[in-house]
């Protein structure tokens, strides 16, 4: 859909550190949001999105203060997700310095919330995070997982995408549970699959290793690519999977 790509590191944040898995399990600590925050901006992120990874799952707020401290180093569009349940944990990230919120597990429970908020704030606020698995069974051969990807549900995630798309949805960031960590590139069949029935920006998520798996996650039908753990070892900067993505004859932002 979008003319331009994006480029977005995650930070993924657990008790005020960013923290790193493979196949959300085994996390490690990868450094201190804020500076990485910082840093990603200097090298010219698009976007960054901020996930407080055990929010849901130990059933408190997103860190407010982290992210007020992010807000306050960059100034690029801040995603943040993670324990929001209402439109009014919306409203105070948005005070905080939040551009645009995630929402999963909440959403997968009471639906009703993508309509509210999107109601509320408008649909370039309200970002579906989806957590999506390989699962038999299902019409689309994927399913969408709740409490950072803990518990898998018979939702179908194309079926589920549609839906919250129809309440409100202004983007969807689809993070594949199978790819992620494992540095062997975006799960191309399933940014297809959602490009297909999206009518709203794709962000592809999950198993990028090199700087070459980039441009086909933008030719499999994403507006954008997420990463983290390329970015936080330095493994890559945001500038070398710009410089990749011209190569490719992908327009980026300078």
């Amino acid at each position: 859909m979008s003319v331009v790509c994006r480029v977005i590191p995650c930070l993924d944040v657990a008790a005020g550190r960013v923290v790193k898995g493979v196949k959300f399990e085994n996390l490690r600590d990868m450094g201190d949001p804020v500076e990485l925050a910082r840093l990603y901006f200097e090298q010219g992120a698009d976007e960054l999105t901020f996930l407080d990874v055990t929010a849901t799952v130990d059933e408190r707020a997103t860190t407010y203060d982290v992210v007020r401290r992010t807000a306050e180093e960059v100034f690029i569009p801040l995603t943040v997700g993670g324990g929001v349940r209402s439109d009014e944990d919306v409203a105070r990230l948005l005070g905080v310095g939040a551009d645009k919120i995630g929402v999963n597990s909440a959403a997968i429970a009471r639906p009703a919330l993508i309509d509210e908020i999107a109601d509320r704030f408008g649909a370039q606020v309200l970002v579906l995070s989806l957590d999506v698995k390989r699962a038999e069974g299902m019409p689309s051969g994927f399913a969408v997982t709740t409490h950072g990807g803990r518990t898998l549900t018979r939702l179908d995630a194309l079926a589920w995408a549609r839906e919250a798309i129809e309440r409100g949805a202004g983007e969807l960031l689809v993070n594949s549970i199978d790819a992620d960590g494992t540095k062997n590139g975006f799960d191309l069949e399933l940014v297809a699959l959602m490009r297909e029935i999206s009518r709203v920006p794709v962000i592809a998520s999950g198993g990028a290793g090199q700087v070459g798996d980039f441009a086909p996650a933008i030719r499999a039908g994403a507006d954008a690519v997420l990463a983290a753990s390329v970015f936080h070892s330095g493994q890559l900067t945001v500038g070398d999977v710009k410089d990749a993505l011209v190569d490719e004859g992908i327009e980026v932002r300078r």
